[in-house]
């Protein structure tokens, strides 16, 4: 069974997910930072999944409400993680910005980073009519919507203002870790087609578009595909940081020179 540890009752309190009792040894450390208005309790399935596969996951808390506290928060993981490499800072929404702003001014050195959703400067005038509305910006997957309608979300949060300061702060092109962005095809809150030139600019960034995901990539009805694409990514990573491949698709037939 998967070991859960939650620092106290409270939903917007971190998680901590560990590998599961008698299975094979930590092969790594994930520290996720939530976005706009979300508890830590939003990325219990991802936390989950990942620790199956013996990464332990802390998931802190929103950097929008209290942005040192999360600074804090991020230590105190980095300082607990098991010393097998690697140790990847992750984000989704705000929290990839933050991430992001953390790394490219010299805060934190983990050994990569994960960006979900990374958001960019946002129009005032984009904003939800309903709450459904907003479940659909966030995500396809019934499972998903219902658990943000049990208030694990702040309605209306997802449409509020991107700072400012992190996004000057957080300068893609100075960051030198390997980089996996997972990015929604469909998302309407800050479309593919925007952050392609975010990536561009990282010198050791990779760009996963997926199909038919909204903005909340991480909790899509695809959400086993990029559990599965970030475990692969985080298994090459811990052969170095230029990221050997290891599954070739071979050529057949013709194609064989």
């Amino acid at each position: 069974m998967v070991k859960i540890v939650e620092n106290v009752a409270d939903s917007d309190e971190p998680l901590s997910f560990s590998e599961p009792d008698g299975g094979p040894a930590p092969r790594g450390t994930v520290v996720l930072v939530p976005g706009r208005g979300e508890r830590a309790e939003v990325y219990r399935r991802f936390g989950t999944r990942l620790s199956l596969d013996a990464y332990r996951v802390h998931v802190v808390t929103d950097p929008t409400v209290d942005a040192d506290r999360v600074r804090g928060q991020i230590a105190r993981a980095i300082d607990d993680a098991v010393r097998t490499p690697p140790i990847v800072l992750a984000g989704s929404d705000t929290g990839a910005l933050f991430t992001a702003a953390l790394v490219a001014t010299g805060e934190f050195e983990p050994d990569a980073l994960i960006l979900a959703g990374l958001p960019l400067a946002q129009d005032p005038a984009l904003a939800a009519a309903s709450w459904d509305e907003e479940l659909d910006a966030r995500t396809t997957c019934p499972t998903h919507r219902g658990r943000l309608s049990e208030s694990l979300v702040s309605p209306g949060a997802l449409y509020g203002a991107v700072p400012e300061t992190w996004l000057e702060r957080a300068t893609m092109s100075a960051i030198g870790i390997p980089i996996l962005g997972l990015h929604g095809r469909d998302d309407p809150i800050t479309p593919l087609d925007a952050v392609r030139d975010a990536f561009a600019s990282a010198p050791g960034a990779e760009l996963i578009g997926i199909a038919d995901a909204r903005h909340d990539v991480l909790n899509n009805q695809s959400h086993r595909t990029v559990a599965a694409t970030i475990i692969l990514w985080l298994e090459r990573l811990r052969l170095g940081r230029a990221l050997p491949a290891i599954a070739t698709l071979e050529p057949l037939g013709a194609d064989v020179a």
